[in-house]
């Protein structure tokens, strides 16, 4: 069975929930610094090789049975909205393979005044229901040193739907400035815009150190540049 069958057949008995936690700084991305909490969400389609959250999918490494749990949309919502923080962030993982559910918790989450983001690696296509109820979608195409076949990587028509909404900004982790080649080509072919460049990393000083490299070549295309915050405050820590 697929992993979409897989967690489709399971869809009633909540969502598969990796970690919950907040207040926290959103780090990265337009929204960087802004007060926020985090449900991240358990399983993904792809397998970067330089993951950070790889608890999420990695059952080579990690225990799915103690990574993840079901819970019930109502009680991720309840638990999101017993906090201050006007933002939550649904992160994973890759979120968008349990549509049906998510739809439903960002419907609970808006109905009660909450802005809404979404992290996604731009392979799976969002229900309408969904861009409907969303903020904002945070895409984070994955470029050749994540490894993996271009095709898994790259899906040019679901590229071109979250352009579409009008909803997605475009984020790239790039491990060194050469990668920039990528994303500008990337850009031109799909019309990726706003675009946001990171640097890969999980110390504070590789972070500042990719900034620096990526930073000349950010402001000569155009683009933004991201730190990662949750790194640069609390290095590779869990759940901050």
């Amino acid at each position: 069975m697929s992993l979409l069958l897989s967690l489709a057949a399971e869809e009633s008995r909540g969502l598969l929930v990796a970690e919950m936690f907040g207040p926290t700084f959103q780090g990265e991305g337009p929204s960087a610094g802004r007060q926020a909490v985090f449900v991240r969400l358990s399983r993904c389609n792809l397998a970067c090789s330089w993951c950070d959250t790889p608890y999420t999918w990695d059952w080579r490494r990690f225990d799915p049975a103690a990574e993840a749990r079901r819970i019930p949309v109502r009680e991720v919502a309840a638990w999101a909205l017993n906090r201050p923080s006007p933002l939550v962030v649904i992160t994973g993982g890759e979120p968008l393979l349990q549509q049906p559910r998510l739809i439903d918790l960002v419907g609970e989450l808006r109905e009660a005044g909450r802005r809404v983001e979404i992290e996604t690696n731009g392979t799976i296509p969002p229900d309408p229901a969904l861009v409907g109820l969303v903020d904002q979608f945070n895409v984070s195409p994955k470029l050749a040193s994540a490894g993996g076949h271009p095709t898994r990587r790259i899906d040019p028509g679901v590229l071109r739907v979250f352009v579409a909404t009008g909803k997605a900004v475009f984020k790239f982790v790039l491990t060194n400035v050469a990668e920039a080649k990528e994303v500008v080509e990337l850009q031109d072919t799909y019309g990726l815009d706003p675009i946001w460049v990171m640097p890969e990393g999980t110390s504070a000083e590789g972070v500042l150190a990719g900034m620096r490299e990526l930073a000349d070549e950010a402001l000569t295309r155009g683009w933004n540049l991201t730190p990662r915050l949750h790194v640069l405050l609390w290095g590779d820590t869990r759940g901050r």
